[in-house]
């Protein structure tokens, strides 16, 4: 089942929600439509229970993206920057992102290319991401005269602090290769760019197989409990295996439960 929009394709297929950033023109970087489209997009997936995890991928060979489309001359994302008070101003890529908006189920992001700036916006609201080997990843906000806020507080959850400050004070001046973001666990596997789609797709489809309620319980109660202490935080997760558990348990049958093919990684 597919379905147009203007700057994402948008695919269900076997319980697997394919979107795929489609301005490679543009090095798949986010407008104010596109933002507008993940917003109604991610309503959709918490809305149809059929989709259980969502791939995210982008068109084109040199980038996944590179975060706000700038306008030219002006150094600004005008159309993403309406507010002339700035006290009225919105994150612009606050919608692009699942847990912003109360979507529990899992993210898989494929990477590859200029992976820069807003892109972030995904990556640190993703559950899994895997990585072409050809991946780089860069903040250019200071090389700007911009500060680098939104993105690299979101970096700090996922990997080492001295990592993300690095990542966002160095600007232009440097990249981060895939197998340093492998080696500092932003990203969980490297593969050559020619299977990257195959490789998440296998992934989300692993994923998919299992009881919708077990997955997206332990996606929310992993992600809702980050910034509690670890006592409440304990005891936020016990209610959600209280909850999930009586309905995913009889979906797996454990006198008829065949154990998978295991692998190494």
């Amino acid at each position: 089942m597919a379905d147009a929009y203007r700057t994402v394709l948008f695919d269900v297929a076997d319980h697997v929600a394919t979107v795929t950033l489609n301005r490679p023109d543009r090095m798949n970087a986010f407008d104010q439509t596109m933002v507008d489209e993940f917003r109604a997009i991610w309503q959709r997936i918490r809305r149809e229970d059929d989709i259980h995890v969502v791939v995210l991928r982008a068109a084109g060979d040199r980038a996944f993206c590179t975060g706000v489309d700038v306008a030219a001359g002006d150094g600004k994302a005008s159309s993403l920057d309406k507010a002339s008070n700035v006290w009225s101003r919105d994150d612009p890529g606050r919608s692009l992102g699942p847990k912003q908006n109360q979507v529990w189920k899992p993210l898989i992001c494929a990477v590859h290319g200029m992976v820069a700036g807003g892109a972030f916006y995904w990556l640190n609201e993703a559950d899994i991401i895997i990585s072409a080997d050809d991946a780089t990843f860069f903040d250019p906000h200071v090389s700007y005269g911009m500060t680098s806020a939104l993105e690299p507080i979101g970096l700090a959850r996922r990997i080492p602090l001295g990592e993300a400050l690095r990542w966002a004070l160095i600007g232009l001046d440097e990249r981060m290769s895939a197998a340093r973001a492998l080696q500092i666990g932003l990203v969980s596997e490297l593969v050559a760019q020619a299977d990257l789609w195959e490789r998440a797709d296998e992934l989300a489809r692993i994923v998919a197989g299992k009881p919708p309620v077990a997955i997206q319980g332990t996606v929310k109660a992993i992600w809702e409990t980050l910034d509690l202490d670890r006592e409440t935080a304990q005891a936020v997760g016990l209610d959600y295996t209280i909850i999930g558990n009586p309905i995913g348990m009889p979906q797996v049958p454990r006198e008829t439960f065949v154990k998978p093919e295991w692998r190494l990684r």
